[in-house]
């Protein structure tokens, strides 16, 4: 079954879940890196905590901390009455089960809701949203998109894929997108396109597989940089 959404919604995943799915090495994480579409997500707060440089871009960032805390509250029993619906579509391995699922990504996101405030001060969460990023050219070394581009491929255009992802590249010199797979499942029908695309204009594209897997077949990111 597909799990059905009707719009993108605050849903954070944990520092350790950002690592594996990016396959962030020491290195990585030491450089100048953006979250594109984070939404609630722990790994800001995290690697802040751990001495790195990280800003992360969403437009719930507009609202308050009791704003985005009350949309997740909301949010919460609709996503976790899908995963239930759908969890053969689900590998429970480092996650063993739907409780343990629901822990862990509140507990990212209370992470998230207890560093927001201080993090909007510094400009570590900034209110914006793709196609068109509110920095300068050149300002990170590594742009992440998770479960944004393609998962939501029903929902966003080719044309707003390949827009989104010129503007990561314009502001960072390497690109990162994971999952590669639409929300029910199946490989996003833009991937193919974009790979080409990206290829034509001289860019390295790969797709590489991770170790991170939890929606089925889901263990693979985008990577995109100069040559």
């Amino acid at each position: 079954m597909a799990f059905i959404l009707d719009k993108v919604v605050p849903w954070g995943r944990s520092y350790a879940e950002y690592v594996d799915m990016f396959g962030l090495t020491e290195a990585d994480l030491g450089r100048h890196i953006l979250g594109c579409g984070d939404g609630p997500a722990g790994f800001n707060a995290e690697l802040t905590k751990r001495g790195g440089a990280v800003v992360s871009v969403d437009p719930v960032y507009i609202f308050d901390v009791e704003q985005i805390k009350s949309r997740i509250a909301e949010t919460y029993e609709t996503v976790m009455a899908q995963m239930r619906y759908n969890q053969t579509d689900y590998v429970w391995d480092v996650i063993p089960s739907i409780e343990a699922l629901g822990e862990i990504r509140m507990s990212a996101m209370d992470t998230f809701l207890s560093d927001f405030e201080l993090g909007k001060q510094q400009g570590r969460y900034v209110a914006g949203e793709l196609p068109t990023l509110p920095f300068v050219t050149g300002q990170f070394d590594i742009a992440l998109s998770s479960h944004f581009l393609f998962l939501y491929s029903a929902h966003l255009s080719a044309e707003f894929h390949l827009q989104a992802l010129q503007e990561m590249l314009r502001i960072a010199s390497e690109v990162r997108v994971f999952p590669l797979l639409a929300l029910d499942g199946s490989v996003s029908p833009y991937l193919s396109l974009v790979s080409e695309e990206f290829a034509s204009r001289g860019f390295d594209v790969q797709i590489n597989k991770v170790v991170y897997e939890f929606q089925r077949g889901g263990d693979q990111m985008l990577t995109i940089k100069p040559k």
